[in-house]
């Protein structure tokens, strides 16, 4: 069948199997030349297509083993985190780290080694796993963890699939009082602006900036910045009982490609970023953490053709001048994002491939076209002038020369892969454009 990423590009014919089981997954190691396991299909690119095999995970979901005493929870690698999270809240825990959306496999938060708005107080996701249970290619199920053999599971956190398919997970969780954020919102004039903020919000549990890219001069990156705590129940009093998750509203066809140009982004990100309310209020953790998640199948925004994300990293030092250089040029392109979100990042995880360093985040989104390939290119020369590293899990269209410069532990990943697959049974089509 077709299948894609969330993108919906690049679209590729795939032989699809379902997980049913340890033995199912044994025999397909013996009988297909290579697989790749796959969740809900939630990375924006390729990490999760392979032409021989793609093994759907999302059977394989139950919650194996909760202690409420010591705040943990073993579970297997399909469960959606959706589902989690309606098990956990209202029992008073949350997940330590989490992405954007909450329709993700708890296998692919740990593959990607998914960051969260907490990234500069609590790291990434594999930084809370107690233990992973992975199935290799020789067909043994191996337990790792930072403290048993852990160069196989520093090579699995953010390894995108290729050491082997995760069975189950244990890691622990936070405690909340409630099912609310206390979120406060910040308007920034400009760029330096929006960075002040960052640096002065390390107190704060959650923060994100939402920035406008098509801004220059004096106004160039100015942005809304929001913080965010779980509030307690003493600050809430009875809202929390009658907070609910917004209505879901569904794309229902793909758009026009005219639809998202220069014009309208324009627009939507002026009145977004007068619209924003400067102040505190209290909301339901699914808008905090998930805004885009009430838009379902909002892929489609972007046409028949898909789109790609072009996520970065750039280290403190350089972060200043690359944002500079990278806004730049995507403002004198017109060819904006209006889903663009800047994040300060902590320092970076044991994961061999795990994205976040210390240093700022930007994520955009562009319409998968011609003209988009050209300006990412000339976007990967100012990240590579910068020491900067693209996001594995939103890339589609990267090459192996910017992976060799953005992550210093990449032999040690190829390593570990060669001892634990010599064969490369694990094998994807992005593992193959980036020869990993």
């Amino acid at each position: 069948m077709m299948m894609s990423g969330w993108g919906r590009f690049p679209k590729v014919d795939c032989d699809r199997a379902i997980m049913r089981g340890e033995e199912t997954a044994r025999a397909l190691l013996r009988s297909r030349a290579s697989l790749i396991a796959r969740g809900n299909g939630r990375s924006y690119g390729d990490a999760a297509l392979n032409p021989a095999c793609v093994l759907d995970m999302r059977n394989a979901d139950r919650i194996i083993a909760f202690d409420s005493e010591a705040g943990r929870i073993t579970v297997e690698a399909g469960m959606l985190l959706a589902d989690l999270l309606e098990f956990l809240v209202p029992r008073g825990f949350f997940v330590p780290v989490t992405p954007g959306t909450k329709y993700v496999t708890i296998g692919g938060m740990i593959a990607a080694d998914v960051h969260g708005k907490n990234h500069h107080v609590a790291g990434s996701f594999g930084r809370h796993i107690n233990s992973l249970a992975l199935l290799c290619a020789d067909g043994e199920i191996r337990h790792c963890s930072s403290e048993q053999a852990p160069d196989l599971f520093h090579a699995t956190c953010g390894g995108m699939g290729l050491t082997g398919i995760i069975l189950t997970a244990s890691f622990r969780l936070i405690r909340i009082e409630t099912p609310m954020i206390r979120q406060e919102t910040l308007r920034a004039r400009n760029l330096d602006e929006a960075m002040a903020i960052f640096e002065e919000s390390a107190a704060s549990t959650y923060t994100v900036g939402w920035i406008d890219c098509l801004t220059s001069g004096s106004k160039l990156g100015r942005a809304l910045v929001y913080r965010g705590e779980h509030a307690k129940r003493s600050e809430v009093a009875d809202r929390a009982s009658h907070a609910s998750v917004s209505r879901r509203l569904r794309v229902p066809i793909d758009f026009p490609s005219w639809v998202l140009n220069g014009w309208s982004v324009r627009i939507f990100n002026a009145l977004y970023y007068r619209r924003g309310r400067v102040g505190t209020e209290f909301i339901h953790y699914d808008p905090y953490f998930y805004p885009l998640d009430a838009l379902l199948d909002w892929n489609r925004i972007y046409g028949r053709n898909g789109f790609v994300q072009y996520q970065c990293v750039l280290p403190k030092r350089s972060s200043r001048a690359g944002l500079e250089a990278l806004l730049g040029r995507i403002a004198a392109a017109r060819t904006g994002s209006f889903l663009a979100v800047l994040k300060l990042f902590g320092p970076g995880d044991a994961g061999y491939l795990s994205f976040p360093m210390e240093g700022y985040t930007l994520a955009l989104d562009f319409p998968a076209n011609p003209a988009t390939f050209n300006l990412l290119l000339e976007l990967d020369e100012i990240l590579m002038a910068h020491d900067g590293r693209i996001y594995l899990a939103k890339d589609s269209r990267a090459g192996p020369r910017l992976m060799k410069g953005g992550y210093p532990k990449l032999a040690d990943f190829k390593a570990a892969r060669a001892r634990f697959d010599p064969e490369r049974k694990f094998r994807s089509v992005m593992s193959e454009r980036l020869d990993l």
